[in-house]
């Protein structure tokens, strides 16, 4: 008996010795991939490792099966003026994107983007902001349009959308950020959404858009380039928002707040803010990391949103986790779409 318990602390000492060896304090940096488009691509989608959808400017939609080895791409149904600024993925075939200005439009697609199909198209007052799905419900956010916010809803992964008639009241004016499609998040029955510019607070419902409650937030905001431009989730009270002022880069002064109560109350952080304006930011739970993004370099966060450092001088758009919870992606200026290195 001696002897088994002996071995039994062996084992559970070899483990813990491993765990902590196998650690990783921070990531390396990012892979950059090459692909065959210019365009800007604030639309991103990753869906495993190897299977990522990406959209943007000159009605760009790129696909690639093999992890960004090769690209997949072309027009959205030939509109090479539309910058398509947000992109679901559902699997290798099918995916849906959504434009912002006009025409304000979404487009769906079942064959691997040879032929996209349009299935919703606004009037000339929209402009849509983001759009984030939680299986087969979608949600849209847009600007101020009649005193309402914009909401789109589909129940069908995107077939079809209407118009949520219970969208919050807004005031003339209002609007979201268009910078990375990631200002509105969901789960099965929330939704919250972020405004930007004079008033930056955070929209919520709890259920699935009937009824809404707006949360304000200390982050820096009253001026139209200010405020939150993008939201996730780390646990089930935890909420991140990070954003700044795009006219001002290099400004690292209030541009990251936190929920811990579940997107129902803000507050500052209380370490070091993220290294500038960042338009995007993502959990990565496989190392309890926040990663957050902007034109001039990308942060990281290993203690839940609370102190920011700077890893990489690499400038992107957006910055998505990978549906399989394996890998982080991101995407940026003139085609560019980057991997997490860790």
């Amino acid at each position: 008996m001696r002897f088994v318990y002996f071995l039994l602390l062996f084992l559970l000492f070899s483990c813990t010795t491993k765990e902590k060896r196998l650690k990783i304090e921070a990531p390396k940096g990012w892979e950059v991939m090459g692909t065959p488009v210019s365009s800007s691509l604030r639309g991103l989608s990753p869906l495993t490792e190897k299977i990522i959808w990406a959209s943007g400017s000159k009605g760009t939609w790129l696909r690639t099966l093999d992890g960004g080895q090769s690209w997949d791409h072309g027009v959205i149904a030939g509109l090479d003026s539309v910058d398509f600024r947000d992109i679901e993925g559902f699997d290798a075939s099918t995916a849906v994107a959504m434009s912002s200005g006009q025409p304000a439009v979404i487009y769906r697609t079942e064959d691997g983007g040879r032929t996209w199909y349009e299935v919703f198209r606004g009037s000339e007052a929209d402009f849509f902001d983001g759009m984030a799905f939680y299986k087969n419900n979608g949600y849209v956010i847009g600007d101020e349009v009649g005193g309402k916010w914009r909401i789109l809803v589909s129940k069908d992964y995107g077939k079809s959308w209407g118009v949520l008639e219970t969208s919050p009241k807004a005031e003339s004016g209002s609007g979201s950020f268009a910078a990375s499609g990631s200002g509105i998040i969901a789960t099965e029955d929330q939704i919250w959404f972020a405004s930007g510019g004079r008033k930056s607070s955070v929209f919520n419902s709890t259920d699935a858009g009937i009824t809404w409650k707006e949360y304000s937030t200390p982050i820096i905001q009253g001026e139209s380039s200010q405020g939150i431009f993008s939201l996730t989730i780390v646990d089930d009270n935890i909420l991140v928002a990070v954003g700044g002022d795009f006219l001002n880069p290099e400004l690292s002064d209030r541009n990251a707040v936190i929920s811990l109560h579940n997107g129902r109350a803000w507050s500052l952080i209380t370490g070091n803010f993220p290294t500038g304006y960042r338009s995007s930011v993502a959990y990565f739970p496989l190392h309890h990391w926040l990663i957050s993004v902007g034109p001039n370099g990308s942060d990281f966060c290993s203690n839940s949103g609370m102190d920011w450092a700077k890893f990489s001088n690499e400038g992107f758009h957006a910055v998505v986790l990978d549906k399989s919870f394996g890998s982080i992606w991101a995407s940026g200026p003139n085609g560019k779409i980057g991997r997490l290195v860790y």
